[in-house]
């Protein structure tokens, strides 16, 4: 009889136990302990927004050089990266074609003139006789026909004349600029013609230590880029190091292709080293806006919105204040010990993620923001585990 009693008393104590630990799991377990909130520090730092994009490295002063007359490259002195100064031979065309018509242009200005000359003294002698009524109306007016013709050709020689020499000059090319050659188009013996497009033979840039990189910014980012933002780029040839820059300029002409429209900007690009060449693809960071070492609090603490319930079952307790009205500051709620304390700040810039913080509160501060469901987060990873494939084969029953 004792025994049996025994054991009905081993039999209740787990049965009150496993009570105990349900009514815990189902009540403590989703207390107090399982919601807390979300906090953050009033700290300094710095707020950035930027905008990205890709251009091409680009010389600041690209000149092409070309001819004005048709022939055949006669000499070549310079080549590719060479360096040249202004006035500098680079190369010569086949002058013979060109003498020759310089010499028959001299031949006949000679002869434009020795005719211009003997009408004039022909003129004179007319006129002097017509004066006197020597002569008839007719001579006088063929004599006075032939001296303007004459006058009228010799002019014409003079003219064509200079023309041609300068066309000779044109067959001896120089460099425009101080630079260095960055592509060469012929070679000696090639023929070029110079119609209605002036055909190029070499391409120099004025200075490589001074380059510039021209950025298509989206339609959509252009109105926050302006002349003096800081700029910093990155090249494929040397991706471990970042180059920096200023926006020079906002250019007006839109470019569009496959419906999306760009503006080109262009960027300074300093570059003693000379790493950065002519076409390289840049990947370009605008920094449209950049507040370093100012107060800042998470965005979230503007959009944070507290229920008294909630806040109460956590041990907290919310103080009474005045709340912002008609646009006059923006809200956030200050943890002081156990009370939440509403608080109107005045913001500045915001970077999506921190907000600068003008005026309302102060270093070090705890402003909320949010709340965070703990068993919620736990239920949810536990039920993602336990998640499994439809087809995958189950365990034995």
């Amino acid at each position: 009889m004792k025994k049996a009693t025994t054991w009905k008393i081993v039999i209740w104590v787990v049965i009150i136990a496993a009570v105990a630990a349900g009514i815990w799991h189902m009540t403590g377990s989703s207390g107090k302990s399982d919601i807390n909130l979300q906090t953050g520090t009033v700290s300094k730092g710095d707020i950035r927004n930027s905008v990205t994009a890709t251009g091409t490295v680009e010389p600041v002063t690209l000149v092409e050089v070309g001819t004005q007359v048709s022939g055949i490259i006669d000499k070549l002195y310079v080549d590719y990266n060479d360096k040249v100064t202004a006035g500098q031979l680079i190369a010569e065309m086949d002058k013979v074609t060109l003498e020759s018509d310089l010499e028959e242009a001299e031949a006949q200005l000679a002869s434009s003139k020795t005719e211009y000359e003997y009408r004039t003294k022909e003129y004179l002698r007319t006129k002097q006789l017509y004066e006197k009524e020597l002569v008839s109306d007719a001579e006088y007016d063929e004599a006075l026909y032939l001296y303007e013709t004459a006058k009228n050709t010799y002019a014409q020689r003079q003219a064509s004349i200079v023309g041609i020499r300068r066309n000779l000059g044109y067959a001896t090319i120089t460099s425009p600029i101080d630079g260095v050659v960055i592509s060469r188009a012929v070679e000696e013996g090639q023929t070029v013609a110079a119609g209605f497009e002036t055909p190029t033979l070499f391409t120099i840039a004025n200075d490589l230590t001074d380059m510039q990189v021209i950025a298509d910014v989206d339609e959509a980012d252009i109105g926050s880029v302006k002349e003096g933002q800081r700029v910093e780029f990155t090249v494929d040839a040397y991706p471990d190091d970042v180059f920096t820059g200023d926006v020079q300029q906002v250019r007006l002409e839109a470019t569009t292709e496959s419906s999306v429209v760009t503006y080109e900007v262009v960027i300074t690009a300093y570059n003693p080293d000379l790493k950065l060449k002519p076409g390289l693809t840049a990947n370009v960071t605008i920094f449209t806006m950049e507040r370093d070492g100012v107060l800042c609090i998470p965005a979230k603490a503007l959009r944070f919105v507290p229920d008294a319930g909630m806040v109460e079952s956590m041990g907290f307790t919310m103080a009474a204040g005045e709340r912002p009205s008609g646009g006059q500051g923006r809200l956030c709620w200050v943890l002081n010990g156990t009370q939440l304390e509403p608080r109107t700040v005045t913001i500045g810039q915001s970077d999506g993620e921190n907000t600068e913080v003008l005026s309302g509160l102060s270093e070090g501060e705890t402003v909320v923001t949010g709340v965070q469901m703990a068993s919620a987060v736990a239920g949810s990873a536990s039920a993602s585990q336990q998640e499994r494939s439809p087809f995958m084969p189950g365990p034995p029953r």
